[in-house]
C-alpha cells in the first residue's frame, strides 16, 4: 500500500435528508474480509460531524465483531492542520500498520450541487390554459416572490475501503458512490449515511450482518 488521500473534506450533512446510493464496486479477489483493527477517516473542518460519524460507524463495525478506532483518538491536530507530502504520509501509513492497523475506511465529499425547484404547489403542467391572462395571472409572482423556487444541496460522497498491508494494486476492498439530498441536521444525516453504508456492505459480502 503506498498511498492513502487522508485529507479530503466529509461530512457538514445532516437530515431530514435523503440518502441515495450511486454505485459501487468491490474487489472480487478479497474474500472473507476481517480486519484485526480498522481506522476510520472522517476529516472536516466541522468537528462534531467528524465525532459523530467516526463514532457512530465504529459502532456498526464493533456490532459486527470488527474492532475500530476514530481517527480523533489518532492523529493529532498537527498532522491534519496543514498539506503533508506523499512521504509523509506514508511514513504515517507504515506507523499505523506497526501499531496493528490492517484497514482505513474514508468517507469523502467529492462535490456539491446546488439545486433550484419550482415551488411544489405552484408548478403545474398543464397544456389547456385557453387564455393568455389566466397564465399569466397563475405565474406573474415569478417576478417578486422569493419562495417561488425551492433551493437545496445534493452533497456526492464515496466511501471507501482499502488494506493496509497489501501491495497496492491489491489494497482496495470496496468503494461506493452516494448522495445526500438537501441535509438539515448533522446527527440524523449521519446516521442515515451511515446505514446505508453498512446496508451495502451487508449485501456485497463485505461487512457480516449484525447479530
Amino acid at each position: 500500500m503506498k498511498k492513502i488521500l487522508i485529507l479530503l473534506n466529509i461530512l457538514l450533512l445532516t437530515s431530514c435528508s435523503s440518502t441515495q446510493f450511486i454505485d459501487s464496486w468491490k474487489n472480487e479477489e478479497i474474500i472473507g474480509f476481517q480486519p484485526k483493527k480498522t481506522l476510520i477517516i472522517g476529516v472536516t473542518q466541522n468537528l462534531t460531524a467528524r465525532k459523530i460519524f467516526e463514532e457512530n460507524l465504529k459502532k456498526e463495525l464493533e456490532k459486527r465483531g470488527l474492532p475500530a478506532v476514530e481517527s480523533l483518538s489518532v492523529f493529532e491536530s498537527s498532522f491534519i492542520n496543514s498539506e503533508k507530502t506523499e512521504e509523509e504520509i506514508d511514513r504515517m501509513i507504515e506507523g499505523l500498520s506497526e501499531e496493528g492497523f490492517d484497514a482505513v475506511i474514508i468517507t469523502a465529499v467529492k462535490g456539491v450541487d446546488e439545486k433550484k425547484n419550482y415551488y411544489p404547489d405552484r408548478y403545474i403542467t398543464s397544456y389547456r390554459w385557453t387564455r393568455f391572462g389566466r397564465y399569466y395571472y397563475r405565474y406573474q409572482n415569478i417576478y417578486y416572490n422569493p419562495t417561488y423556487y425551492n433551493e437545496y444541496k445534493v452533497f456526492h460522497l464515496e466511501t471507501t475501503i482499502y488494506k493496509l498491508q497489501q501491495t497496492e494494486d491489491k489494497s482496495l476492498v470496496w468503494v461506493g458512490a452516494f448522495n445526500v439530498v438537501d441535509p438539515q441536521t448533522i446527527t440524523s444525516t449521519v446516521k442515515d449515511y451511515i446505514n446505508r453504508i453498512v446496508n451495502k456492505l451487508e449485501k456485497d459480502k463485505i461487512l457480516p450482518i449484525s447479530q
